[in-house]
């Protein structure tokens, strides 16, 4: 099947709206924005905007057909998975 979109422009949500269209809380797509765990976005000026095409990208990583299947890739929780360096310091 064809995708309806193509030849249209890239459409762009902003944080709620993507939210939404995921089916998580605003507060989660935040999370995953702090932790780098989360689909791709942009900055345009002040506004955080996410591509549906990302958005779906992303979905699409925690694709399976059964509970045994190790799937293409894997999405993870929004929390924190290795320390972030400080500056290139360590923290007293």
């Amino acid at each position: 099947m064809s995708d309806p979109n193509v030849g249209l422009p890239p459409r762009y949500l902003r944080t709620a709206e993507a939210a939404r269209f995921l089916s998580l809380s605003p507060r989660t797509l935040e999370k995953h924005r702090i932790y780098g765990t989360g689909p791709a976005y942009r900055k345009i000026g002040a506004r955080v905007v996410y591509s549906v095409a990302d958005l779906n990208a992303w979905a699409d990583l925690g694709t399976k057909t059964s509970t045994s299947d190790p799937g293409i890739g894997t999405v993870l929780p929004a929390k924190r998975h290795a320390p972030i360096p400080y500056a290139g310091k360590e923290r007293r």
